[in-house]
């Protein structure tokens, strides 16, 4: 699995974290080993641009998801672990703000580094077509999420 984490921020962020979170969440989604994901820390300035170019909504937002290749999650297409003839893909990218994630953290009382794996999970879910506008999408991706993190959390003992 691929993962690339490029900080244009200025923030000060554990990448290789980011990194070891994205690749846990693609297992934990049975996504093909060979697929590609991106994740990018911008500033306020560019989330805003970002925010106000492709959802057309105004100032800075915490996470943004951009698709690339269909690919969807080994137990929702029928695969299995041992298909080895599935293609690998590019997922996409997913571009985090830490300036929105600090404030959102504080609000919530916990980490910035905890808020930026939250947004970071959020955004490969929405990668790999889940979505939370109906009340049982809702349902189904935020409870897959926070069995991510907490399997995330307690595989590196916190």
């Amino acid at each position: 699995m691929t993962v690339e984490v490029v900080n244009e921020s200025g923030a000060p962020v554990d990448e290789t974290a980011l990194a070891g979170l994205s690749r846990h969440v693609l297992d934990g989604m049975r996504v093909h080993p060979l697929a590609e994901l991106s994740i990018l820390l911008v500033d306020e300035a560019a989330m805003t641009e970002l925010h106000e170019k492709w959802m057309d909504e105004p100032g800075p937002t915490d996470v943004l998801s951009f698709p690339m290749d269909e690919l969807r999650p080994g137990h929702l297409s029928g695969g299995s672990d041992e298909d080895e003839d599935a293609d690998p893909a590019l997922l996409g990218d997913v571009v985090l703000c830490p300036a929105v994630a600090e404030r959102q953290a504080r609000d919530a009382g916990h980490s910035t580094g905890d808020e930026l794996e939250l947004l970071c999970t959020h955004g490969i879910l929405h990668l790999l077509g889940f979505d939370h506008a109906e009340p049982d999408e809702h349902k189904e991706m935020f409870g897959l999420q926070a069995e991510l993190l907490t399997s995330w959390r307690e595989k590196r003992g916190g």
